[in-house]
């Protein structure tokens, strides 16, 4: 079969494609930019052709002829006869009147040679765009207005309220001015009614987060009395919303029935949302019955969790118990519409697996979620409300509520509201029940025993029962190791036993769970200020400081961790942020005192130790400085009411009745003071100081009493010596 293939020979003369790559290098134009005999000629008149013209007569007249190229100047000969060898720019005149389509050489023949088109100069440039027309000045302002509304809208959403409002009022100028550009420009009818009411709506919106609702409420009825405005009526639930903040309720009402009105009822979510706005406009009011009508009315049409809530709330106010029960079913039976199965792989397949796991937490899933925590937050509260008042005792409507909860979709809240029990028999001061509540409980699932055991131990460790507090927390943290709450009481038996380090650990682990834990976070700044460690101490306050910032605690604490580190002027710069806070609080006046007298400010000192004694005059280490600062400023008459105050406290103590004593002797008033050191020597007869007093005294003021006193003083000084011979012998 091969035989009868002919291959062709390599050299064969008959190849198709011979010759295909063979041209004339004069025709290659790439090279032309290197030939420099070509370039010599571009730039020089070398090579050209001189163009065919004719002398042009001086006085030769000429007009216009029409030729296939158009109508062009023809030139005219000496007798008035067009010539008909050339025409102008050295172009030979056509053979023929009739021209072939497409290319032609014509135009081209007599003309120079100019490959590089040099000889047709600059392109001509482009048409101006008329920028001062009318319509380009109107879309530019159109635009300037859309930027200025969205600007607005921006600086609302992030807060600037003020620049927010500036921005609004400036589209709206500019609106206006737009407004009668265009009425001059076009008709009436090509006004842009959508622009016109963005500028005014957002303008009226920023009147009102501004609590300027005067404005707010004139510009929405311009809106709303212009009747080219689709669908502008829905805006006097806005200002039915500001009659409420006004808390003209009456108003309120009657805009949001105007509202109502003018809403289809297709439109059966934004009737209801207004409905919902009446309610909570009547309870307000005081007007209960009224909410309940609407709520009730709401809960008939489309249940949701805010309206049985609501409603709840309203027959606790009129104390129907009956209606509360039923109100508190209709709350629970509210459907949450959540598909918990979607979230749960039926199967192996991976493509199955992966979608699962990419919407367990999308954003639809955080939007259940949110609703859940509302619902339960909602049906919590409401047990809370009405348990103490459905039944005749609060454990008994605690049980009912319980058994409602558990033949609901809500069976895991049962064991809250036990717990819940549990703290309102704590408030009662009945310990024992709490106590029995929560030890039932700690013998249930993982979850509710962790609860339970978290809160035994916090009550054992407020009874000072660290054994069994320790024993409850460690229950606590098995049973769920990922409880701060757990962790932190564990780490405060540990503290309770000075084991400082090992606490420590039991905080950060808290904190590792839950960053948020501020009362681990707290607790391990005090377990770092006792081991000395300040300045760790000081960054767990400061971090705490970030989260609460009118935290008292928290600040007191940071003042005190710059006195230890012995920076008083940053010490007293905190608890000058207490004072802000708690500005009635007697320890921190007395602390702040105390830097103050430290420092050598005595008039500082004297200022807050004075307030101190004001909010709380029974410190007896504030009553002392401010007698002895009258002493020191030699205002004895006022140091004695001082120090006669102490006395009073502390009856058993010599030193206040001497000092009594002893500022009637330097006032000068000496009968007083004798009268004052008699009485203290009756209290107190084995005192040598006050009897060295009264010898003295009694010498300076001549009286016979003197040698009494001294043969006294002599005994008993003579008692002190034996005393301390015998203690010394003892000693050996």
């Amino acid at each position: 079969m091969m035989q009868n293939v002919h291959l062709a020979p390599e050299t064969d003369e008959d190849d198709l494609y011979s010759g295909y790559n063979d041209y004339n290098p004069i025709y290659d134009i790439e090279e032309l930019e290197n030939d420099a005999a070509f370039q010599q000629a571009v730039r020089t008149s070398h090579g050209r052709r001189p163009p065919i013209t004719a002398k042009i007569s001086s006085t030769a007249v000429t007009r216009p002829i029409a030729t296939g190229y158009g109508s062009k100047t023809s030139l005219a000969s000496s007798i008035g006869r067009p010539m008909t060898g050339a025409i102008q720019d050295g172009v030979t005149r056509p053979m023929t009147a009739v021209r072939a389509a497409g290319f032609t050489k014509t135009a081209l023949r007599g003309s120079a040679f100019d490959p590089l088109g040099q000889s047709r100069g600059p392109a001509p440039p482009l048409e101006a765009k008329k920028k001062d027309s009318p319509e380009e000045k109107i879309k530019q302002l159109e635009k300037e207005v859309n930027e200025l509304v969205e600007e607005s809208c921006t600086a609302s959403s992030c807060g600037d309220l003020k620049l927010a409002l500036e921005k609004a009022k400036d589209a709206g100028r500019k609106e206006r001015v737009l407004v009668r550009q265009r009425e001059q420009v076009t008709t009436p009818e090509n006004i842009n009614l959508d622009l016109t009411y963005s500028v005014l709506f957002n303008l009226a919106s920023q009147y009102s987060v501004n609590e300027m609702y005067a404005e707010a409420l004139n510009t929405y009825q311009v809106i709303v009395k212009n009747k080219m405005f689709s669908n502008a009526g829905i805006l006097k639930m806005n200002m039915g919303n500001i009659y409420l903040k006004q808390r003209n309720y009456s108003k309120a009402i009657k805009f949001y029935r105007m509202a109502l009105d003018q809403v289809p009822s297709v439109n059966k979510q934004m009737r209801i949302k207004i409905m919902q706005n009446i309610g909570v406009t009547f309870i307000q009011a005081g007007q209960y019955s009224d909410a309940i009508n609407s709520y009730e009315h709401i809960m008939s049409m489309a249940p949701n969790l805010k309206a049985g809530y609501n409603l709840t709330i309203c027959y606790f106010a009129v104390g129907d118990r009956e209606k509360m029960k039923k109100a508190f079913q209709k709350l629970i039976a509210v459907p949450l519409e959540i598909d918990e199965d979607k979230y749960i792989s039926p199967s192996d397949d991976p493509h199955t697996n992966l979608v699962t796991e990419a919407i367990k937490n999308d954003h639809l899933r955080q939007m259940e979620c949110e609703r859940k925590a509302m619902a339960e937050k909602y049906i919590m509260t409401s047990a809370k409300l009405i348990a103490p008042v459905i039944e005749t005792s609060f454990a008994a409507g605690y049980d009912w509520c319980v058994e409602v909860v558990k033949a609901s979709q809500y069976v895991e809240l049962a064991n809250d509201l036990e717990i819940n029990k549990a703290v309102t028999y704590l408030r009662q001061k009945d310990y024992n029940q709490a106590v029995e509540i929560l030890k039932v409980l700690e013998k249930k699932d993982s979850r509710v025993k962790s609860a339970a055991a978290t809160n035994l131990s916090a009550l054992y460790y407020m009874g000072k029962d660290f054994a069994q507090a320790s024993s409850y927390a460690d229950i606590a943290v098995n049973s769920d190791r990922y409880n701060p709450a757990a962790l932190t009481n564990k780490g405060n038996t540990v503290f309770a036993n000075g084991d400082y380090e090992k606490a420590a650990e039991f905080y950060k682990e808290a904190l590792r769970n839950d960053s948020s834990c501020t009362e681990a976070l707290y607790n391990i700044g005090l377990t770092y200020e006792k081991l000395n460690r300040l300045d760790e101490a000081l960054d767990c306050f400061l971090k705490l400081h970030a989260i609460l910032r009118n935290s008292a605690e928290v600040l007191y604490q940071i003042a005190n961790i710059y006195e230890l580190m012995e920076n008083p002027s940053q010490a007293i710069e905190w608890l000058m942020q207490v004072v802000s806070v708690v500005p009635t609080d007697p320890q921190v006046l007395s602390k702040l005192g105390e830097l103050y007298d430290h420092e050598g400010d005595k008039s500082q000192a004297f200022q807050y130790y004075y307030e101190s004694y004001r909010y709380f005059p029974c410190n007896i280490e504030v009553i002392e400085w401010l007698g002895a600062y009258y002493i020191d400023t030699q205002f004895w008459e006022k140091a004695i009411q001082y120090f006669e105050r102490a006395s009073l406290m502390q009856p058993t103590q010599v030193k206040w009745q001497l000092m009594v004593a002893s500022c009637f002797r330097r006032s000068g008033n000496y009968q007083k003071a004798l009268d004052t050191y008699k009485d203290t020597h009756r209290k107190f007869p084995e005192n040598v100081e006050c009897l060295r007093f009264l010898v003295r005294l009694c010498t300076d003021l001549g009286l016979k009493d003197a040698q009494e006193y001294a043969r006294k003083l002599k005994r008993l000084e003579k008692m002190k010596e034996i005393r301390e011979q015998f203690r010394s012998n003892h000693c050996i």
